[in-house]
């Protein structure tokens, strides 16, 4: 039995290793603000009174979803799942010359944003709800925060079964991490599918060009490291069981 050991001892250790990467991955992206960039090819609104009006309605509490995009797009904005940010000119007085010196500003989603309603068109609230982009939105938000719990139960549960010296938890703490990562899939989906949707509502000006960020990639790398612990946590418990079946029964024999 040692040699078997040696292999569910390794393929729990590989699984913890990734299980624990994926669960820093997914805390990662949610925190931070690249899940989409853009990236302004005109050189910024030199302080001109249009740009001031953009920042300031941009940074308003009354800010639209129509509002804040232009100004997304104008201003080389980054966009997370709780923040969204613009970069600006550092100093933003009229007499001043053109400042090379930027800065970047974000303003966070409040809870209440989250789970607003999207319009038909964006920023008319005469328009009707659009309710894939409501729910698409909402998902994204919550989808993962259930991934990382998910996770964050099948540790406990494994922790568990290390103390009790039983590989059968590993089962669960498998089926777990399966769940974690359909979870941290349908986010992805849910937040390319909402982006495609925003984006055919409000066209990206000719000179702006958009891409998915790193924040977006760290989830979407999140979720093949969870399915693979899934399916070695799974493994080690499903051939430990055998291997413990076939000794049981070659001692009675």
């Amino acid at each position: 039995g040692a040699m078997m050991d040696n292999r569910f001892a390794t393929a729990l250790v590989i699984a913890c290793v990734l299980s624990l990467i994926s669960t820093i991955y997914m805390a990662a992206s949610i925190g931070t603000d690249f899940w989409y960039e853009y990236h302004t090819l005109s050189p910024a609104e030199n302080v001109s009174e249009a740009g001031r009006s953009i920042w300031e309605e941009f940074f308003s509490k009354e800010a639209d979803e129509k509002t804040y995009t232009d100004a997304l797009f104008r201003c080389n904005g980054t966009v997370g799942l709780w923040r969204r940010c613009i970069t600006v000119p550092k100093n933003s007085h009229w007499y001043s010359p053109p400042e090379t010196d930027m800065t970047t500003n974000c303003i966070s989603f409040s809870l209440s944003d989250q789970f607003m309603e999207k319009y038909i068109e964006p920023g008319n609230h005469n328009s009707g709800t659009d309710l894939n982009r409501t729910y698409l939105w909402r998902l994204q938000f919550l989808l993962p925060f259930v991934s990382i719990g998910l996770m964050c139960f099948g540790a406990l549960i494994g922790l568990c079964a290390c103390a009790c010296r039983s590989l059968y938890p590993a089962i669960a703490t498998g089926v777990l991490h399966f769940l974690a990562g359909l979870c941290t899939l349908g986010l992805v989906g849910c937040y390319v599918a909402g982006i495609e949707l925003l984006h055919k509502k409000l066209p990206l000006p000719d000179d702006v060009r958009g891409e998915f960020g790193w924040s977006f990639c760290l989830a979407c790398v999140s979720a093949p490291l969870q399915f693979m612990a899934a399916a070695l946590f799974i493994w080690a418990a499903r051939t430990n069981r055998k291997e413990f079946t076939l000794l049981k029964a070659y001692r009675v024999a």
